[in-house]
C-alpha cells in the first residue's frame, strides 16, 4: 500500500499543478484585453514621448540627439516655472478646500437617515457625474459678463458683478469650478470609510458623555485617516496636472488663460500650436517628475503617522 501510494503522489501533484496552470492561463486571458489597451494607449505613447524628449529638431540641423538638454532647458524655462508655481499655489488652496467640503458633507450625511440622506448624497455626488468639459462650459456660461445670470442679477440691483474669469479673478473662478466638480467624489470615499466603522464605538462615546460634534472630531475623523490621505494624494496628482478647466474657459477669459498658464497647457501649445514635439515631451516628463516627487514626499510625511502606506 505504501509503495502504491508513493507512486500515486507524483501523479496527483502533476494533476494539481496542471489545474493551477490552466487557471492561471484562463486568468491571463481575462486580463489580456486590458493589457493590450494599457500597453497600446499608455505604455507605448509614454515610451515614444520619452524617446522624443531626448532629441531636438531644427530646420537647419534636422533631428539631433540632445540627451537631457531639453530637461535642463525645461527647468530653466520661465514659462514652465510660472505655470508650475501657479499649480502649486492652486494646490495649496484647492486641496484643503475640497477636503474640508467633502469631510463636512460626509460627516453630516453620516448623521442623516432615511430618504433625505440618499437624495443628499446623490445631489452632492452629481457634479462629479457631469463630464469636466460640460461642467467647465456651464460655469463659463454662468460667469459670462454678456449673458450670464450673475451679470443679469447684478444689473437688477444696479451693481457691478466681478468677472471671475478676468486676469485678477481667474484663480478664484477656477477654484470654484474644481471644488464643485470633485468634492462630491471625495465625499463618497469618506462616507464609505465612515460606514465601515463599528457603530459600537459611537455608543461607547455617547455613554461617556460625548456629543455629536466631539464624536465627529475626535472619533470619526481619526478613524478615517487612511481615506483622507488617499484623497489628498488623488487631489495632489490631479491638481498638479491641471488642464481641462482652464483650457475650456480660455476662449471667454479675455486672455487670462495664457499659452503657458499651466505646464500641461504649455506642453499642449508647444506640441500642437508650434510643433515643438520634442520640447513638449520634455516639459511633460518634467511635470511628471515634479508630480512623482511631490507625492513621494507627501507619502513619506504621512507614513510616519500610521497613514495609508505604513
Amino acid at each position: 500500500m505504501s509503495a502504491t501510494t508513493a507512486k500515486r503522489e507524483p501523479t496527483v501533484r502533476r494533476a494539481t499543478t496542471s489545474k493551477i496552470n490552466r487557471r492561471h492561463q484562463i486568468g491571463w486571458l481575462f486580463v489580456l484585453p486590458f493589457l493590450i489597451v494599457f500597453l497600446a494607449f499608455l505604455v507605448a505613447p509614454l515610451l515614444y514621448a520619452g524617446y522624443l524628449s531626448l532629441f531636438t529638431k531644427g530646420l537647419a540641423t534636422g533631428t539631433t540627439f540632445a540627451g537631457f538638454d531639453n530637461y535642463t532647458r525645461a527647468f530653466s524655462d520661465p514659462s514652465f516655472r510660472k505655470g508650475l508655481w501657479l499649480v502649486l499655489r492652486f494646490s495649496l488652496v484647492v486641496i484643503p478646500l475640497q477636503l474640508g467640503v467633502a469631510l463636512v458633507a460626509a460627516l453630516l450625511l453620516d448623521e442623516i437617515t432615511g430618504r433625505l440622506a440618499s437624495f443628499s448624497r446623490l445631489m452632492i455626488f452629481l457634479p462629479y457625474a457631469v463630464p469636466a468639459v460640460i461642467g467647465a462650459l456651464m460655469w463659463g456660461f454662468l460667469y459670462s459678463p454678456s449673458f450670464g445670470p450673475v451679470e443679469q442679477i447684478a444689473s437688477l440691483f444696479n451693481v457691478q458683478a466681478p468677472f471671475l474669469l478676468s486676469s485678477g479673478n481667474i484663480f478664484y473662478g477656477l477654484l470654484n469650478i474644481v471644488t464643485w466638480q470633485w468634492s462630491g467624489y471625495y465625499m463618497i470615499i469618506i462616507f464609505a470609510a465612515l460606514k465601515s466603522i463599528d457603530s459600537s464605538i459611537y455608543e461607547a462615546a455617547r455613554i461617556d458623555g460625548a456629543n455629536a460634534f466631539q464624536i465627529a472630531l475626535r472619533i470619526k475623523t481619526p478613524l478615517i485617516y487612511s481615506a483622507l490621505v488617499l484623497i489628498l494624494i488623488f487631489s495632489l496628482i490631479g491638481t498638479l496636472q491641471f488642464f481641462v478647466e482652464p483650457q475650456i474657459v480660455a476662449p471667454i477669459a479675455n486672455g487670462s488663460v495664457t499659452p503657458d498658464f499651466t505646464p500641461n497647457i504649455y506642453a499642449f501649445n508647444l506640441a500642437f500650436r508650434y510643433a515643438q514635439f520634442n520640447y513638449a515631451s520634455a516639459i511633460s516628463f518634467s511635470l511628471g517628475f515634479v508630480v512623482f516627487l511631490a507625492v513621494a514626499v507627501f507619502t513619506f510625511a504621512t507614513r510616519k503617522r500610521g497613514g495609508l502606506f505604513s
